[in-house]
């Protein structure tokens, strides 16, 4: 997340995109900053767009009318292109969300990123991966639309895409990440190493609304909360260590046979 005082752009594929999840999505994004321009892009006298209708008055966005030109062209996308780029010189807002699961906006994303520009990504899981990596964070819609189910139950995604086993996720971001002499790390700091290792890094995805609840789960870490001079406090997280003194089967086994050895030796000499 950012600072709630940052303007953002939402800029909307409506060609690419169903008004189902609308709210939830404002909802989501409202998380990044303030919501300065909300455009929805595509040919408004088609009939395939008539569900956005009652939608866009109701979350006041601002309907950009594109016809298509030429057949085989997507004059949306380059509508919406033109939009950003007039946006990203006017100086107006500090960050971008791009709605949208198509790949062509990849080089927008791309350059808006080297010119400072916050990129919020939205689509669904189908969205190529240059778009979701040319991101700082993507979300993906089936994510909200599962934000109503039950604590600990992750939503179904396609047997394509299947999150990553979050042991693997997990272990690998924590020895990557900065710790102290125990190994313990912050939330934040391990929050921030797994989105930008992977923008689309989502803990809905394994069925937890927030990383800690997911990391707090997870038996093979362990967390801590510290409490600063502020009064609040900060949870950390590191990998479960065996307790001092506990040992396993094949540890015990090399021991019991020195013990024996020893033990026939005293006899030997006795």
């Amino acid at each position: 997340m950012t600072d709630d005082n940052s303007r953002l752009a939402v800029l909307i594929d409506a060609d690419n995109t169903s008004p189902k999840l609308i709210k939830e999505m404002f909802e989501e994004l409202a998380g990044y900053g303030t919501l300065t321009v909300k455009r929805a892009y595509g040919d408004w006298t088609n009939t395939h767009l008539s569900g956005w209708k009652e939608h866009l008055l109701a979350n006041a966005i601002s309907p950009q009318q594109q016809f298509a030109y030429t057949s085989g062209k997507n004059a949306t996308d380059s509508a919406l292109i033109i939009d950003a780029m007039d946006l990203l010189y006017s100086g107006n807002v500090e960050g971008f969300a791009i709605v949208s699961s198509d790949s062509d906006f990849t080089p927008l994303a791309t350059r808006l990123r080297e010119s400072g520009k916050r990129v919020i990504g939205v689509g669904q899981r189908k969205t190529p991966k240059a778009f979701v990596e040319a991101c700082e964070r993507f979300v993906f819609l089936e994510v909200l639309q599962g934000d109503s189910a039950t604590p600990g139950q992750a939503t179904e995604p396609s047997k394509d895409d299947q999150p990553r086993p979050i042991q693997s996720v997990l272990t690998k971001a924590l020895n990557k990440v900065d710790s102290d002499d125990d190994d313990w790390t912050s939330l934040g700091a391990l929050g921030n190493h797994l989105n930008r290792t992977d923008p689309s890094f989502d803990s809905r995805n394994y069925g937890f609304a927030k990383l800690g609840d997911l990391v707090k789960g997870q038996p093979f870490l362990e967390t801590k909360t510290v409490t600063g001079a502020s009064g609040r406090g900060q949870l950390w997280v590191r990998l479960k260590r065996r307790r001092t003194g506990a040992e396993t089967p094949a540890e015990k086994a090399p021991a019991k046979k020195t013990a024996r050895k020893t033990a026939r030796k005293a006899v030997s000499e006795s």
